[in-house]
């Protein structure tokens, strides 16, 4: 049986890109953002907004440009996986439990409060897409068709 983790968002930073080094000196930047759905309303014609709150964990040169270009309240895309994190809590024994993002390609759209102000790349349009430790792929071979085969009288009548 196939499996499949993949995860696509938009939403709206909820605060500032918080940027750190673990302790083997990898860095990584921690995102939350928000997701909004609307949804039908209890009554016919009603709508609502529902709105869902994510943490997101971004690795490398992705999360340094996730700390270096966003800031609260601009709206980004988000490509990952999810990944459930457990520990047990120091002061009831408990165990717990969340859900992450970990982005692998991260895309900064144009809007948002953040938009055109300090740190704001002025993209001019052009929304950058950064992913997650890419690998250069080598050109695709541009085929070359293969030659017709000669016109045989057959039996097939179209």
């Amino acid at each position: 049986m196939a499996n499949l983790n993949k995860v696509m968002l938009i939403g709206n930073l909820t605060a500032d890109p918080e940027p750190r080094t673990t302790p083997r000196g990898a860095s990584l930047t921690e995102l939350r953002i928000a997701v909004n759905r609307v949804a039908p309303g209890p009554n016919e014609g009603e709508r609502r907004e529902e709105t869902t709150f994510l943490d997101v964990t971004c690795w490398g040169r992705t999360g340094e440009i996730a700390a270096q270009y966003l800031t609260k309240g601009r709206p980004v895309f988000i490509e990952g996986r999810l990944q459930m994190d457990t520990w047990e809590d120091r002061q009831t024994g408990q165990k717990r439990s969340r859900i992450r993002i970990i982005a692998e390609n991260l895309q900064l759209l144009s809007g948002g409060r953040g938009e055109g102000g300090a740190g704001a790349p002025s993209s001019g349009g052009y929304t950058p897409s950064y992913r997650q430790q890419s690998q250069p792929q080598p050109p695709a071979a541009s085929p070359t068709p293969a030659p017709m085969p000669m016109e045989e009288d057959d039996d097939i009548p179209f």
